[in-house]
């Protein structure tokens, strides 16, 4: 068989929930483009479902920022079996999405094998550790693709072309879809609460406890109130139920955090990309992570250069919903937070309209599409 007759032989790397989805996502688009393609990768079922062939499941192990130290030899044993299949079976690309603590290195094995490296997902290096520029245009060869509107900018004053692609959490949400909510016949003694503690272990840990505890104080204090818990996946869900507290009544749902979200009247979100489509559901919300208090000021806060942890804020470049963030010692202040809003419609009405507006620019069309069309460009170019 000639070079130009096999298929492409794409790589691809994802290490959590969330860039599994991605990548499965794009998987399907680039199917869509009608080129004869190969999928193999370290990802999650979702990326399998898609038709990638997966060298190990990475999705399970993932963690954020110093908590991934637990999990170290399990990444270091991926790494080595991706240097691997680089050496003996040599891709014609890699794409790695988001999680750059992991896919850094995935990118520089490639590199060591002669494999061009894509980036989806830019790092949001303008948030943290900024001087990681320099590696990142060593390690990014054949492209990169944002999803947040001024990160072009950023990269460009910095060297670095950018691509901005549109958010893939929101790809299936049209801008005219997106609309504030109506409270005029709300009350808080029939409110409901969404509750999304994330996808990643480490989160769900922490978040979990407290998000229940904190629904547990609500509901005593108005008992119609009800909640639905989301789940970023079947497993995820079977934890959440495994540590229900069955006093809450919990409603749950599988990945589905903007139709909750948009039935809900109000959330409590785990930092992350959930966030975005909570805010295109102009749902009003409060924004939680639970990190080490002494690790955060050791080593965190010298790496975090934004005035805001959660990407709603930073978006919006105030502090636009309450965000506890990156610990907290009590859950009593979040709860009184919570209350206050919850006890004025008023209020969560403007919320839910600036959230509104702030997402609509994020909507702008199929950010899997956009990505695939700029994939097969770069295949096109290596092989020629």
């Amino acid at each position: 068989m000639q070079d130009s007759d096999r298929p492409y032989r794409i790589f691809l790397s994802a290490a959590e929930a969330s860039g599994d989805r991605l990548c499965a996502n794009l998987i399907t688009a680039l199917k869509q483009t009608g080129y004869n393609l190969e999928f193999v990768g370290l990802g999650g079922a979702r990326m399998a479902a898609a038709g990638c062939q997966l060298l190990i499941d990475t999705t399970q192990r993932a963690a954020m920022t110093y908590k991934a130290f637990s999990h170290i030899f399990f990444f270091l044993n991926a790494i080595k079996k991706a240097q691997r299949y680089f050496i003996d079976t040599k891709p014609d690309l890699i794409i790695v999405c988001d999680s750059p603590s992991f896919n850094f290195h995935i990118a520089k094995a490639a590199g060591k094998a002669g494999v061009k490296t894509f980036f989806y997902v830019a790092p949001q290096l303008w948030a943290w550790a900024p001087w990681r520029i320099k590696k990142l245009k060593r390690l990014c060869t054949a492209g990169l693709a944002c999803i947040l509107p001024f990160e072009p900018d950023w990269f460009a004053n910095r060297g670095l072309e950018c691509k901005f692609v549109g958010s893939p959490m929101l790809e299936d949400i049209k801008s005219e879809q997106i609309r504030s909510k109506n409270y005029s016949a709300y009350s808080i003694t029939n409110a409901h609460i969404a509750l999304m503690p994330g996808s990643r272990p480490a989160e769900i840990k922490t978040l979990w406890p407290a998000m229940q505890h904190m629904a547990a104080r609500l509901k005593a204090r108005h008992p119609s109130i009800r909640f639905t818990a989301v789940a970023a996946d079947d497993a995820t869900l079977e934890v959440l139920r495994k540590n229900e507290l069955k006093t809450l009544r919990l409603q749950f749902a599988v990945d589905a955090v903007y139709k909750t979200a948009r039935d809900a009247d109000f959330a409590l979100v785990a930092s992350g990309s959930a966030t975005l489509q909570v805010a295109a559901a102009a749902c009003p919300m409060v924004i939680m992570y639970q990190s080490n208090k002494y690790l955060w000021h050791l080593v965190g806060k010298r790496l975090v250069t934004t005035k805001y942890l959660s990407l709603v804020n930073i978006l919006s470049q105030k502090e636009l919903v309450p965000e506890f963030m990156p610990y907290f010692p009590s859950i009593v202040p979040i709860v009184s937070t919570c209350e206050n809003l919850l006890n004025a419609p008023e209020k969560l009405a403007q919320l839910s309209s600036e959230l509104a507006e702030l997402a609509k620019p994020l909507a702008c069309g199929k950010a899997s599409l956009n990505v695939a069309q700029l994939i097969i460009e770069q295949l096109f170019t290596i092989r020629s």
